[in-house]
């Protein structure tokens, strides 16, 4: 396992962590009792300057909305989409953000005089996860929402494996036969449980499309419940593949998707029991009891970002509460 790199703690009052998206930044202020002591969301900017000073202006407004001087914080981490070089700070290829290469730890630092770290937005979301739910041990972070992701975390730390790559079920083909995947290949687990690729393969007009499939199917149209069938079996795919290959003890589930709540948990737990009923050594792991779900809206990967940003020593994860 490679973990973060160490820093001094000492002085630190406030750590801020900033979960990247293509659209917004979810920021939160994290005290040092592990408490959030403040929250806010603001929009991203395009391109790689743009991103660099949204950033910068989360952090300022982040302080002055939750009532401390800027000088009070510590670090800041950030939890970003794209190819993540979590030593040197350096993010690659977000496309959803305009960034092509950017060294943006340092970019940061220049504008306001903090330390900076920057991970991957889906494990810096595991290591958030972690905490928020409570789990010790070892742990999957399944991220359902327009593509699907994971992260590990184990012992209290990312486990990245070799290459940064550990537990990236979405692109693992299932089905060789199935629905183009963006990544080229057939049958990916995302393109059974993927808001894009279940959005495209519905083809209708609508704000909220996953909803509107899942409302059309309990309505018995024959082309959204097979759409969600496709959802809990590429989720319950991907449980299996985090279970069995990493033999974690728990697979929690975020990302946007959870907003369907118990319709999407209890339609994933089914699958796994279904799945399991022909084999005893399935029904041995008990999948469908190690899965649980974030509440919507949680803050996970903005309090994950944190606890990157301030790690110190050879475990991230500190005590919350």
């Amino acid at each position: 396992m490679t973990g973060a790199g160490a820093a001094d703690p000492s002085g630190r009052l406030i750590r801020v962590g900033l979960d990247v998206g293509g659209t917004k930044i979810d920021a939160v202020a994290v005290d040092p009792a592990g408490d959030i002591r403040g929250r806010l969301r603001r929009p991203t900017g395009w391109g790689e300057n743009a991103v660099v000073e949204s950033i910068v202006t989360a952090v300022t407004a982040l302080a002055e909305e939750s009532g401390f001087p800027i000088s009070d914080v510590g670090s800041v981490g950030i939890g970003i989409p794209g190819l993540v070089d979590a030593e040197s700070g350096r993010v690659d290829h977000a496309v959803n953000l305009g960034v092509e290469s950017l060294d943006l730890a340092a970019r940061a630092e220049q504008g306001l005089g903090i330390p900076f770290r920057v991970e991957n937005d889906v494990k810096a979301a595991a290591l958030g996860a972690a905490v928020l739910s409570g789990v010790a041990g070892s742990m999957a972070y399944l991220n359902l929402g327009t593509g699907v992701a994971a992260g590990i975390v184990i012992d209290g730390r990312i486990w990245r494996g070799s290459r940064g790559t550990a537990g990236e079920v979405g692109h693992l083909s299932v089905d060789p036969r199935g629905r183009l995947c963006g990544c080229g290949q057939h049958g990916c687990v995302e393109t059974f449980c993927g808001g894009g690729a279940l959005a495209k393969a519905w083809g209708r007009p609508g704000a909220l499309p996953i909803r509107d499939i899942f409302d059309a199917a309990d309505a018995g149209d024959p082309l959204a419940m097979g759409l969600r069938d496709d959802l809990y079996h590429g989720a319950a795919a991907a449980v299996r593949v985090l279970v069995l290959s990493a033999d974690v003890e728990t697979v929690v589930i975020g990302g946007g998707l959870t907003a369907l709540g118990d319709r999407l948990e209890n339609g994933i737990r089914a699958a796994l029991h279904a799945g399991a009923e022909a084999s005893p050594f399935m029904r041995s792991l008990r999948l469908d009891e190690r899965i649980e779900l974030l509440p919507a809206g949680s803050p996970a990967a903005a309090f994950g970002a944190a606890l990157v940003g301030a790690s110190i020593t050879e475990k991230e994860i500190v005590p919350h509460g």
